[in-house]
């Protein structure tokens, strides 16, 4: 069997690898007209950052997994074609800032269908509305003469920083298809795949509408659990209650569960603000206005943490910034991932420059040109980059700083020299944990003035 994958990026690079990988016996083709980043892939140091990734692409490749620009030449050989390419959200005409744009879908449906001969299986891999088969189909009959295409729905539910963990024993393996002989011969086709490594009874089939509603809904479950604890966090400050003992004591309950229950200064990343309001979206297309601002309020509670969080960095630095150097420790939406997309750091690091206070950045993965673009595509005026600095570690952001805000929760901070840190700025030293990650009564011990996100003795 010969695999393709169009798109290299978080989700087909890793998913590829991992097939690779585990089926020895399938060729395996990634392609991107992107010639950097497959560029990037084929030398030591890869595009995406993910722990256990590199060594699984450093044995497969040149054996069953390659890289390469060739993409009309990997469709003509693919028995399996899947598409893995961008779905961002609209930023203009109908339905901007909601709607998926799905220009990328169409173009590589429209290359498909130009240079297929006989039967394709293609896999829909990236983040779509419900009904996006149908318009695969449509654009592949239209144009391909001799092209046979099965079009199946396979959404991938990789959580970033555990992606190859993810692959390798997965929750659930979701795979939708039409209910015709030929699309469930397709269906068994990618099920056969799957099941190298993972056992039959994870791999759950359905219509190809679940298949992609199931997607779009598992993340809009996931992001409204966040943004349902995040607002108990700001009554916690009110009230003298601990969002982290609150969200203990409802986690035990069987019917709640503990997981996507940490308040933080706001969920980030590439699906789950873009696959609510694209569900929220969908809900208004459909007449279901009630549902769609339902769910519209999961990504304005999202919004109003983060605004919270600074204005609250405002209001404790005696109610102004301007001049002021503040230290942000993380860029990146989570640990163990360079993924910026969406990160709270980003909108944080924003309204301080706009506050005009110098703001000193440190993320060990992210690269300092990443922090400029995601800044400016907010819309923020490029002169006040001028205010912004990266540096190479955690004390020198922090160095002279009025203060401290840790906002990715990478391992490393737990274990900074804080006392060191708290010696080189200004004093009195504040501290912000938007991740509750650190030891907040050894911080208070040492003399920083400590504010922790949904704790009770924190300013509001």
């Amino acid at each position: 069997m010969n695999i393709c994958c169009i798109g290299a990026g978080y989700v087909g690079g890793p998913t590829m690898a991992m097939i690779a990988s585990r089926c020895p016996d399938i060729q395996v083709n990634v392609v991107d007209i992107n010639e950097e980043r497959i560029a990037a892939w084929n030398s030591e140091e890869l595009p995406i950052f993910e722990p256990g990734l590199n060594k699984i692409v450093q044995d497969a490749r040149g054996k069953n997994l390659h890289f390469h620009t060739e993409v009309e030449t990997a469709i003509r050989a693919a028995d399996i074609i899947f598409v893995c390419v961008g779905t961002p959200t609209k930023a203009g005409g109908i339905g901007a800032g909601k709607a998926a744009d799905l220009r990328y879908i169409e173009l590589a449906a429209r290359t498909i269908a130009k240079v297929s001969e006989g039967p394709k299986i293609i896999v829909e891999k990236s983040t779509i509305p419900v009904r996006t088969a149908e318009a695969l189909r449509t654009i592949l009959a239209a144009n391909s003469e001799n092209g046979h295409f099965q079009v199946l729905s396979n959404p991938e539910f990789l959580a970033e920083g555990t992606a190859m963990a993810d692959l390798d024993n997965p929750d659930r393996i979701l795979i939708g298809g039409e209910p015709t002989p030929e699309g469930q011969a397709a269906v068994e086709s990618l099920v056969n795949v799957y099941n190298h490594w993972v056992p039959r009874e994870k791999i759950i089939t359905t219509n190809l509408w679940s298949s992609e509603l199931s997607k779009l809904v598992a993340n809009a479950f996931l992001a409204q659990r966040i943004s349902s604890i995040n607002s108990i966090s700001a009554l916690c400050e009110a009230t003298g209650a601990d969002v982290d003992e609150v969200a203990n004591a409802i986690g035990t309950d069987s019917r709640i569960g503990t997981k996507f229950l940490k308040a933080s200064v706001g969920f980030g990343g590439s699906c789950f603000q873009k696959d609510v309001l694209n569900l929220s979206y969908l809900c208004e297309h459909f007449g279901l206005p009630k549902v769609a601002a339902y769910w519209k309020q999961v990504i304005e509670m999202n919004d109003w943490q983060k605004s919270r969080f600074t204005k609250n960095i405002v209001s404790t630095l005696f109610k102004t910034v301007t001049g002021k150097r503040i230290a942000l420790l993380g860029w990146a939406f989570k640990k163990d991932t360079n993924d910026t997309r969406e990160s709270a750091a980003i909108y944080v690091c924003r309204d301080l420059l706009l506050e005009e206070a110098t703001v000193a950045v440190y993320d060990p993965k992210v690269d300092p040109e990443q922090m400029k673009r995601d800044l400016l595509y907010t819309g923020l005026p490029e002169n006040l980059l001028e205010n912004l600095e990266v540096c190479d570690s955690a004390k020198a952001a922090s160095d002279q700083a009025h203060g401290t805000a840790v906002l990715t929760e990478w391992d490393d901070f737990k274990t900074l020299d804080w006392k060191a840190i708290h010696e080189s700025m200004f004093k009195p030293a504040f501290l912000f944990d938007g991740r509750n990650l650190l030891d907040h009564s050894a911080l208070s011990d040492i003399g920083f003035n400590v504010y922790a996100i949904g704790k009770g003795d924190a300013e509001s």
